[in-house]
């Protein structure tokens, strides 16, 4: 869960809104952020079960789409499965609505994160190991909430060249970590792949 990270894919979706739209889209993809993270503390395991999904599968599923998201930020188009197509667009006239999907999910909380509390959760065993999960996931939430919502006025004070460098910079990142969840997770699902 990296709020710095985000930015410039915040920054890149929301790039037509007003400062005010970008800042309640900002508190948005934190309360959404919580609200996943709240699930799947108290019941990601019993979620996947159900679904008869392995942490594997949803490693390589997030990475395959963010390296939709990275390209699109690499070549500067955007992605249709973001803000739809031009004809869904024109069909429905309100404002495309990014705050969960893509952002707080799987951008934010991403296999990486999902993979995380849940290890953490069923690996604690007292009120003090579960405190310090709620408390180290409100202190990222809180510093992801600060940094989206400045990302208007630090949008602001940034040239063009200077947000499309950074955007096409942060696409490369991006791309590199979901081929890293690809990788991990084939290696998990094929050990023979990783001698």
């Amino acid at each position: 869960m990296n709020p710095f990270l985000a930015l410039p894919m915040f920054l890149s979706l929301t790039d037509d809104y007003e400062p005010a739209l970008q800042r309640r889209t900002a508190v948005k993809v934190a309360m959404s952020s919580a609200a996943l993270c709240g699930v799947l503390a108290l019941g990601g395991t019993w979620i996947l079960q159900m679904f008869g999904i392995g942490i594997d599968g949803f490693r390589i599923a997030g990475g395959i789409v963010l390296m939709t998201i990275a390209m699109g930020m690499l070549n500067g188009t955007g992605h249709t499965s973001h803000r739809g197509t031009p004809a869904e667009r024109a069909e429905n006239k309100e404002r495309d609505d990014v705050s969960f999907y893509p952002l707080a999910f799987p951008m934010v909380v991403g296999p990486g994160t999902i993979t995380t509390i849940i290890v953490f959760t069923t690996q604690a065993n007292s009120a003090y190991e579960y405190g310090s999960i709620a408390v180290a996931l409100v202190i990222v939430l809180s510093i992801l909430l600060a940094v989206l919502w400045l990302g208007a006025d630090i949008g602001k004070h940034m040239s063009m060249t200077l947000r499309l460098v950074t955007i096409r910079l942060m696409g490369m990142i991006v791309a590199a970590i979901a081929v890293e969840m690809v990788v991990n997770g084939l290696k998990s699902t094929l050990p023979g792949l990783a001698g």
